[in-house]
């Protein structure tokens, strides 16, 4: 009889629940961790087990209580505060041999409960009803598939011990993997994409540059399928690290580090990449200081329009506006930005010098932005870094990139983006600083993504940044206990 449970249960068992579910008794299990994330979707909260149990979910006559039964808590386990679109707030009461749950859900709520036998988990999504009937009838509209039609197939083991293998969409593969080490658990997801089938993109959070919002918000906000956090950035949204979209630069570094390039044909180009940007009006050549970034002391920075509408400088520079390789305007600062033109401003000494060439409006403007010869066609380019795969073969370029320990020592939550040999695309986190995952180091990092598939990879800013998003859900689970808005993603599209 268990087995035959077992066998309707599969692997990923999932069931709507209206009254109380209660799964068979597997084996005896304590509770690791409770992990808890929201998303404009749904809620989730996540019980991570040591091994598979029974429990019991039940909706109290007042429809907005939750209560669940669950195995016992494990030794210092931590009671997560939880609040959400959809949820409340959350009580505990650990017992001896069980823990109880109570969830306040807010009105109009229905909830489905979920179980993974490897790695062992029980989670709960909260949605709106009123969404789930408009799904439900957008659902019952639609014709039912041809036998032309692609039927995606269902979730299976993979053959390494702790691999999940499930197809998310038609030409992706997603491989959830659970594993221990001599350091603990890792958790650790991992998409390939089929290039006939999808591009990829980088997406800037809100669409300019300084902008900050979590990773599933801009996954919504471009239509995509699957997107991961890309770039370094500061604390207002500046990029950290050469960066361009649509031909146009987004971001600088003083440092020579890796970047993959995205070429209009879906290709992609992997390397070493620097900026050196210059300035002549007049006679007078300066150096860029930086691109899309907050003017400094003594400065050079060029603005285009993927900073937005305007400078939002203050009145302490000069800003020569250039368009057609002609000044068109002059003012002090927060001047506006042409959408086929730039912004140069400048302060400090770098304005006498220009005021000394005495620069007025019709004055010719040479403006020369180098990235190195491999890169001077390629319209996106993601520099992070370091590099982790090149060629088939780990190749960790951490240290002559100069990364500071805390990206370059130890274990961590990470996040990379790489290609196969075939060259579809892979994105790939592991969560780290947490009790299911102790995280990577680069060289661990690097040693997995080419286990599963990647010819060329390169790191992605990682720490409470990593998070992937797949079909609108957080698949992860981000360090800081929930997702961090960060300052730009690479998105997944479809064709």
């Amino acid at each position: 009889m268990v087995e035959a449970l077992k066998h309707t249960i599969g692997r990923l068992a999932a069931l709507t629940l209206v009254g109380v579910s209660l799964f068979s008794h597997i084996a005896f299990a304590d509770v690791k961790e409770v992990r808890f994330s929201s998303t404009d979707a749904r809620d989730r909260i996540v019980f991570d087990l040591d091994k598979s149990d029974a429990y019991q979910a039940e909706l109290a006559k007042d429809d907005t209580t939750l209560l669940l039964t669950l195995p016992k808590a494990k030794k210092g386990f931590r009671r997560l505060p939880i609040k959400g679109a959809r949820i409340s707030s959350a009580t505990y009461q650990v017992k001896k041999d069980k823990l109880l749950v109570s969830l306040t859900l807010r009105p109009g709520m229905v909830y489905e409960a979920h179980t993974l036998e490897n790695p062992a988990r029980i989670f709960v999504d909260v949605r709106d009803r009123s969404e789930e009937k408009k799904k439900q009838k957008t659902i019952a509209k639609q014709p039912a598939p041809s036998a032309a039609q692609e039927v995606l197939p269902a979730g299976h083991a993979g053959t390494e011990d702790g691999a999940y293998i499930e197809t998310p969409a038609a030409g992706l593969t997603k491989t959830s993997l659970a594993y221990w080490d001599d350091r603990g658990q890792i958790s650790a997801w991992i998409l390939r994409a089929d290039k006939s089938k999808y591009r990829l993109e980088l997406a800037l959070a809100k669409g300019v540059v300084p902008g900050v919002e979590p990773v599933s918000k801009t996954a919504a906000r471009t239509g995509a399928t699957a997107a991961i956090n890309a770039s370094y950035f500061a604390g207002n949204g500046d990029l950290i690290g050469t960066t361009r979209i649509g031909g146009k630069t987004a971001g600088t570094t003083y440092f020579t580090r890796s970047a993959m390039g995205i070429m209009p044909d879906g290709s992609t180009v992997f390397g070493p990449i620097s900026y050196d940007g210059k300035v002549t009006m007049n006679g007078v050549t300066l150096g860029v200081s930086a691109v899309d970034a907050e003017r400094g002391e003594n400065g050079v920075v060029l603005y285009n329009s993927n900073y937005g509408k305007l400078t939002r400088t203050n009145e302490y520079g000069m800003e020569y506006t250039v368009q057609g390789g002609h000044v068109t305007h002059i003012q002090a600062g927060n001047s506006r930005i042409p959408e086929d033109g730039v912004v140069v401003s400048v302060h400090g000494t770098a304005m006498d010098a220009y005021a000394g060439a005495d620069v007025r409006v019709g004055d010719p403007v040479d403006i020369r932005e180098d990235l190195g010869a491999a890169w001077e066609k390629v319209p996106t380019v993601i520099g992070v870094g370091p590099r982790l795969v090149e060629n088939g073969r780990v190749h960790v370029t951490a240290s002559e990139e100069q990364f500071p320990s805390d990206i370059r020592v130890g274990r961590a939550p990470r996040s990379a983006v790489g290609v196969t040999k075939d060259g579809d695309y892979i994105i790939a986190v592991v969560d780290g600083r947490q009790s299911h995952s102790v995280g990577l180091t680069l060289t661990a990092w690097a040693e997995l993504l080419l286990k599963y598939g990647a010819y060329n990879a390169i790191n992605l800013d990682g720490g409470g940044s990593s998070e992937l998003v797949i079909n609108g859900e957080v698949q992860n689970s981000p360090s800081d206990g929930h997702e961090r808005s960060v300052g730009a993603s690479v998105v997944l599209l479809r064709r």
